[in-house]
């Protein structure tokens, strides 16, 4: 029995059969790391400060062989499993109590066919992965913003980036995936083989198996774009707003442009005197042929800057940039929904919400979809809300635990005041709050399909039921 004042990866562990674990850990060709060997502190901690759970066992996995033999260990022994990726998942859905961590961080490879045009991607790789290899070429596939995120949640979970206009979500660019299901079993799926899981995997999240490599199309882009970021005061916030939305209405796909309220940080590129203050931003790159005076000097004319810290840039500079914004160990919630307009009620509450935020380091991000993405079907893939111009997302981040209640409130309640208009419907995977919302917001009408395929590939949810509740789902 297990003892009492041990924590719950202790308790669970004294309760599996030793020979069964000690057999586990001899056959796997990687590491398997347990609550008493020096290294379970660091392992079992996450990208999310605020997550902190204590798992039985944590595999690190060297290869599919290795997923399997994890798998089919949770399957038999009844416990609960979590995918490490690339741990970034807001939620935590990286780690579990009790369970096992099916961790493929060490699985990062990245092989290019400049001749295809593809790349195939192990399970564990992250986005800089990626782009080291394929900007070799002038290559990349639509990915997202920060360098440090894993492919495998941002994938399955739909995937927005700065490429996104041009060449849609990163799920959107899979050929293939190879993926271990629940019964063991090693898959691959594609338009054409096991068309039923593939369908699911884009955009249904993790919740129907490890996905051990994924195979992407590459586009033409780079090595250098030119990279749009300026500044603003928040009391330019209306003349700013009103001209991004006019910009959107027909800009040019190889553009992008997200714009974000925030406090102007304590960086020498800000003017002293504006530090601590509230600001509204737009980042954002054009490509190709286009030129990026004539296509950003209605952005940058809206008002008057207070920092313009654009120019060409190397695209994996523009992919990394904002990583330092989100380290290792930093609290984070953050939650989405979408917008099919952006009224004059989104642009106050973006307004006060800013003005009211317990940490300076939180922002208000609104990105502009559309483009590549919205002419994908909706009852394509999973996916559901890829019909929508935009999408806002709250995100809380703050340094310490004592602040913890704060800023979840804060998130929670700009989103749930947004949520009450008429033009709001829906979340992302990807900024999930912690999970608390129905299901059918983030699938919508896909929810019944994806029910049937979850049924068919794993009945027994051992990745975890596709609801708020869900824990064992793949992680970014």
């Amino acid at each position: 029995m297990a003892q009492v004042g041990k924590h719950p990866g202790e308790k669970a562990l004294a309760e599996l059969p030793g020979g069964a674990v000690r057999s586990f850990e001899t056959g796997i060709g990687g590491n398997v790391i347990l609550p008493a060997d020096p290294e379970y502190e660091r392992e079992r901690q996450v990208w999310n400060g605020m997550i902190d759970k204590y798992p039985a066992i944590i595999a690190r996995c060297a290869g599919t062989a290795d997923v399997v033999s994890a798998v089919t260990f949770a399957r038999e022994q009844d416990l609960p499993l979590a995918v490490r990726c690339g741990g970034h998942n807001v939620a935590g859905t990286a780690v579990c109590d009790g369970g096992l961590v099916v961790d493929l961080s060490a699985m990062h490879g990245v092989r290019v066919d400049r001749e295809r045009r593809t790349v195939r991607v192990e399970g564990g790789a992250t986005l800089g992965d990626v782009d080291r290899e394929t900007q070799l070429f002038g290559l990349a596939t639509a990915l997202g913003a920060v360098s440090e995120t894993g492919v495998a949640g941002l994938t399955l979970n739909g995937g927005y980036g700065h490429l996104s206009r041009q060449y849609g979500l990163a799920m959107d660019n899979l050929r293939s995936v190879d993926v271990v299901t629940a019964d063991g079993q090693v898959h691959t799926a594609s338009a054409d083989r096991n068309a039923d899981l593939f369908w699911g995997l884009r955009g249904g999240g993790g919740t129907l198996g490890v996905v051990t490599s994924f195979e992407f199309d590459l586009h033409e882009v780079g090595p250098e774009v030119d990279a749009f970021f300026v500044w603003f005061h928040a009391d330019d916030m209306a003349d700013v707003m009103t001209r991004f939305l006019e910009w959107t209405d027909d800009a040019p796909r190889e553009a992008g442009v997200l714009v974000f309220t925030a406090h102007v940080p304590e960086l020498e590129e800000f003017p002293e005197e504006m530090w601590g203050e509230p600001a509204i931003a737009m980042l954002g790159s054009s490509r190709g042929d286009l030129e990026a005076d004539d296509v950003f000097e209605p952005l940058r004319s809206s008002a008057t800057p207070t920092a313009d810290l654009s120019g060409p840039m190397a695209y994996a500079d523009l992919q990394s940039m904002l990583d330092e914004d989100y380290p290792d160990g930093l609290r984070y919630y953050w939650k989405s929904i979408f917008l099919t307009d952006v009224t004059d009620e989104v642009v106050d509450i973006m307004d006060r919400y800013t003005e009211s935020a317990p940490s300076a380091l939180s922002t208000i991000d609104l990105w502009h979809l559309g483009g590549a993405v919205a002419e994908v079907p909706q009852d394509a893939t999973a996916f559901w809300h890829r019909d929508k111009p935009y999408m806002l997302n709250f995100e809380a981040n703050w340094e310490d635990e004592a602040d913890d209640d704060a800023n979840v409130t804060w998130g929670r309640e700009g989103i749930a005041e947004v949520a009450a208009l008429a033009v709001a419907s829906g979340s992302y995977g990807n900024f999930p709050g912690m999970n608390e919302d129905p299901v059918k917001l983030r699938f919508g009408d896909n929810y019944e399909r994806l029910l049937e395929i979850k049924s068919k590939y794993d009945p027994e949810n051992l990745f975890g039921t596709i609801a708020p509740s869900a824990s064992n789902s793949a992680d970014n």
